[in-house]
Parts: C-alpha cells; sequence; structure tokens
C-alpha cells in the first residue's frame, strides 16, 4: 500500500458511525431471516415456532403469520449497535493501521491484517456482543408461543433484571472471534482491492468513483461471508433465548449443531448474510469514504 497521512480520529469515528446507521436500516430484513434460520440450526422447535426450509420460505411464513413489522423486529438494537460499532471499527482501525504503519507510511499485508483483527475484537467487546444478545433474544422471543418484550428498552431491562449483565454478554467469545476475523478479511480485502483499482486507474491515492467503492466493498463482504460463518451460527445459537440450557460453552455449541445438522448447517442463513454483507460492504465503505471526505475537506 502506498503511503498516507495519518487518519483524523474525530473524521473516523463520525463517518463511521453514519454509515453504519445506514447500512443498518437498509439491510435489516436479510440479517432478521439470518438470524431465525440460525437460530433453528441445531435447536428444537418451540410449540407453535414456525419452521422454515429456507430464507423465502421465512420471509413469506414470518410476514403472513405476524404482518409485515415482523421483519423489523430487533431493528432498533441493530442499528443503534451498528453505528456504533462501526464507529468504533472504523476509528479503531485507522488509528490501529495508523502505529502500524512503517517509516515511509506503508501498511503490510500482515500488518493490515493484525489492524483489523484488532479493530474487529474492540468492537465485539464494546458494543456488538450486548447489541447482537439484545437483538437475537427479541427476534427469538417475538416468534415463541408466548413472547415476553415489549420492545428494545422493556426486553434490554428485562433480560438485564433476569440474567444480569452477563444476560447481554452471552457468547463474548465467539462473537469476539468472529468480529475479528470479518474485520480482518474486511479491511485486507477492501484495501487490497482498492489499492489495486487505484493502481490501475494510474491516479495514485486518488479517491475512487462511488461505483468502484460499492463493488469493491461488495467483493470484500462476500469473501468475508464464507469465511466467517461457522463463526456466525456459533454466536447466534449462544445468544438464543434457551442458550444456557443447551450449551455449555462455544465449542460445545459448535459441536452439538454440527452433530444433529450436519457439517453443513454451519452455514445456516449463508443466503440471507450473503445477501446483506453484499450491499453492507458496498454502502458502509462508499458512505465511509464520502463523509469523511467530505469533512477532510472543509477543515483543509
Amino acid at each position: 500500500m502506498s503511503a498516507k497521512k495519518e487518519k483524523n480520529a474525530t473524521f473516523s469515528l463520525v463517518s463511521g458511525t453514519i454509515a453504519g446507521a445506514i447500512e443498518g436500516a437498509a439491510t435489516y430484513p436479510t440479517e432478521y431471516v439470518k438470524t431465525r434460520l440460525q437460530l433453528q440450526a441445531g435447536g428444537k422447535l418451540s410449540p407453535g415456532e414456525l419452521r422454515f426450509n429456507g430464507p423465502i420460505d421465512c420471509l413469506v411464513k414470518t410476514i403472513r403469520t405476524h404482518g409485515v413489522l415482523a421483519i423489523y423486529t430487533g431493528m432498533s438494537a441493530l442499528v443503534i449497535g451498528n453505528a456504533a460499532k462501526a464507529g468504533v471499527r472504523f476509528l479503531a482501525y485507522d488509528k490501529i493501521a495508523d502505529a502500524l504503519r512503517d517509516k515511509d507510511g506503508k501498511l503490510t499485508g500482515s500488518r493490515n491484517v493484525l489492524a483489523g483483527l484488532c479493530a474487529g475484537m474492540t468492537e465485539a467487546v464494546l458494543v456488538v456482543t450486548p447489541s447482537e444478545t439484545i437483538k437475537t433474544k427479541l427476534i427469538h422471543d417475538r416468534n415463541s408461543p408466548n413472547p415476553q418484550y415489549r420492545g428494545l428498552i422493556h426486553g434490554t431491562t428485562t433480560i438485564i433484571k433476569n440474567e444480569g449483565f452477563g444476560g447481554v454478554y452471552r457468547g463474548v467469545f465467539p462473537v469476539m472471534m468472529r468480529q475479528g476475523a470479518n474485520s480482518a478479511v474486511r479491511f485486507t480485502s477492501y484495501s487490497t482491492l482498492k489499492a489495486q483499482a487505484q493502481k490501475w486507474r494510474g491516479q495514485g491515492d486518488a479517491p475512487l468513483p462511488s461505483t468502484h467503492t460499492f463493488g469493491i466493498g461488495a467483493l470484500a463482504g462476500i469473501i468475508t461471508v464464507y469465511s466467517t460463518m461457522p463463526l456466525d451460527v456459533v454466536k447466534t445459537r449462544m445468544q438464543g433465548l434457551d442458550a444456557r440450557n443447551l450449551y455449555k460453552n462455544s465449542l460445545d455449541c459448535l459441536l452439538k449443531v454440527v452433530k444433529q445438522d450436519g457439517i453443513f448447517s454451519l452455514w445456516k442463513g449463508t443466503t440471507p448474510r450473503l445477501a446483506r454483507l453484499i450491499f453492507s460492504g458496498g454502502i458502509v465503505f462508499t458512505v465511509y469514504e464520502k463523509i469523511y471526505g467530505i469533512l477532510d475537506s472543509k477543515a483543509a
């Protein structure tokens, strides 16, 4: 990678937060479908709970049974969490990457992976685990025979009241592993592809057109999905309402899911997650680059 000036921390945080909020709201239905499919992987259905044969079947049955708004259950938790985690992710990545650059301002491939890994684990601990645990529990509860949560605030306070703060940090280890792997793969893929695109255009570090940025971000999303899907499935199962009674830890969860549903169940929900991360990667990197560019130009 070519030499770059150090990123402004405030601009990174603001740009990432805005990009995360927009991406989360735009792609939430795919996240809902993915979560519902994963909650069934290796688990027993509750009385009256719907059985889905795939993402389209899940979408149709959910809307037919509970209405269109049901596919937005838990969205507020994810959008708020997504905004916060994207802000933390870009801030952490930019600052760590700057610290790892050599004296010429260049970032090697291995150091790029390390920066992404550290950024992902940082966002997992600070933001992702609690927001995704709450989102998963809200979705699981909404589709149970006797829902107990009336919304984000009521659900969060009830979870904390019944389970303590540990209740919103369920599955922290697989979340850290997934987010670390996600960011390492996504940032490395994006940075590598972006550098190649800039090289082909022969314009150095000049900003790429939005269409190029979206395409590169989408491709980075595809690579990320297939390489980290098993971690995502374990994360979701560990955050379900019945996780405490079913699994001793993440490894126990992994083994039980594979034993009951087979190795390919670790890629359960790949289609909706793929749909989300293709658009997610395109949206979040494009919005981030645009917002950061605007803030940086006004400060110049």
